[in-house]
């Protein structure tokens, strides 16, 4: 038989003003205006607890905002629950969460605050996350949070999120992307996510070019700070210039040469292979080598290598920008999308409409999933946080839904996705179809913020089906 002690006090009738409110993990107590007519009007319904200490002093323990307004609406008593309670620090801040979670959940900022504190009493992130029924990664994220002076002032002076706090201590130092992150999730903070991931793609890039060019710099080139055309004549692509011997020039021919140089490109490629994982950007950096002076060096023009065209037009300009700028954007945002497809999969309870979009995506999406299906569903085990088995193993989303057999629909809209995604690539935004944006619109109506490159398969596919609407109405009218 299991024995509950049960924590028991007295009711008692207390002028609020003589009440002590001990500090508490709600860093600030906004008192609406409705909030303190209604106890004006209603007076404090539910008790407010708090402990008398050995002075006799009535302290609150939880009721923090009910005082204070009781306070302020000048109510000459109010309940309270009074109960002999442990002093230390780590009870009041364990039972003043729990409180306030039951009631009006605490800021972000608070939670961040309460979690510092119990760090500093001792208790580790696990303790802590066992305590206020939070998770472990939440807790030290928290804890992450409160020790970085860029994230905790922003948590509390943005009002953001722990998840968007916690995203700004990785551009620790960049304050201008610290500034434009922190403008996003104050304004657009569906996109969030979006920008913090091309942040991170674009950090990542330019740190992988950075490395490039200081080791090309040591091995005495100049690093150029743009390509060269074949038109232009300041330096020559190694690529168009031969040896005395008619062979191709390469890199280590021009290693001691006077005037080498080179430019270097680095990007994230978003790769659509079928067997690629949630995280299926690869990182590619690649130099292009030139010559000052060939002749000099020793080198010479191949009979191929003449100018074959003019510098690009301003029109050509915009286009190549536009298109690596969107290349990247979905780069980024494929890792976000297949992020947000990993969470949702995990979500006990799937939408009311999960059957309609199984029955959809093995229809109208039947190619693309019987594609995944035939190459082994391994980003469909990846999103359901599994490793694929063997090729001549057992399919462990099989062996998954004969264990738990309620999760049988979870796989079955598992594959089709993953189906569907696994198609997806730059072409997708470039070259846009019915299906693509149906998939996406399923995405939006089921939470996920579209990313503005995305929004392009959708606002594509509409403005082209309103174009033929608008051109069979008019041969309709003639």
């Amino acid at each position: 038989m299991t024995t509950t002690t049960v924590n028991v006090g007295t009711i008692e009738h207390i002028d609020p003003n003589l009440i002590v409110v001990e500090a508490n993990v709600r860093t600030e107590a906004q008192l609406g205006r409705e909030f303190v007519a209604s106890i004006k009007a209603n007076g404090v319904l539910t008790p407010i607890l708090a402990r008398r200490d050995d002075q006799g002093n009535i302290i609150v323990r939880a009721g923090q905002r009910r005082t204070l307004a009781a306070r302020e609406a000048g109510l000459a008593t109010i309940p309270v629950y009074v109960v002999a309670a442990d002093e230390t620090t780590v009870e009041r801040i364990v039972q003043q969460m729990a409180e306030n979670d039951h009631r009006e959940a605490v800021t972000d900022a608070d939670r961040v605050a309460a979690f510092q504190q119990l760090a500093f009493e001792g208790l580790t992130p696990a303790v802590i996350a066992k305590r206020l029924g939070s998770k472990p990664a939440t807790v030290k994220a928290g804890i992450a949070v409160a020790e970085n002076a860029v994230a905790a002032s922003a948590i509390v002076s943005h009002s953001l999120t722990l998840d968007q706090a916690a995203a700004l201590i990785e551009f620790e130092g960049d304050d201008e992307t610290v500034s434009v992150l922190i403008d996003i999730a104050t304004t657009s903070p569906e996109q969030f996510a979006h920008a913090a991931q091309r942040a991170r793609d674009d950090k990542r890039v330019a740190t992988m070019k950075a490395d490039a060019a200081a080791d090309l710099i040591a091995r005495g080139f100049e690093v150029l700070d743009r390509d060269r055309g074949s038109y232009e004549t300041d330096y020559t692509s190694i690529s168009y210039l031969t040896t005395a011997d008619g062979e191709s020039v390469t890199a280590e021919h021009i290693a001691d040469s006077e005037g080498r140089a080179a430019y270097v490109y680095a990007y994230s490629n978003s790769n659509s292979n079928s067997n690629s994982n949630s995280n299926s950007n690869s990182d590619t950096v690649t130099v292009r080598y030139f010559l000052k002076d060939p002749k000099a060096a020793g080198f010479r023009k191949s009979s191929a290598s003449g100018a074959t065209s003019g510098p690009m037009t301003d029109e050509q300009k915009d286009e190549r920008k536009t298109l690596i700028a969107n290349n990247k954007a979905w780069a980024s945002a494929e890792v976000v999308r297949r992020e947000w497809l990993a969470e949702f999969l995990s979500r006990k309870t799937l939408p009311k409409d999960a059957t309609q979009a199984i029955t959809v995506g093995l229809t109208v999406h039947h190619s693309m999933v019987g594609k995944a299906i035939q190459n082994g569903n391994v980003l469909a085990h990846t999103l359901l946080g599994m490793k694929r088995a063997n090729y001549w193993d057992a399919d462990k989303l099989a062996a998954l839904v004969e264990k738990t057999p309620t999760k049988a629909q979870h796989v079955s809209l598992a594959i089709v996705l993953a189906g569907i995604e696994d198609s997806t690539s730059k072409e997708t935004w470039r070259y846009p179809n019915t299906h693509s944006a149906r998939y996406f619109e399923q995405l939006a109506a089921w939470g996920y913020g579209l990313s503005d490159v995305e929004q392009i398969v959708i606002d594509a596919v509409a403005e082209k089906a309103a174009t033929k609407a608008a051109e069979a109405a008019a041969k309709i009218a003639e």
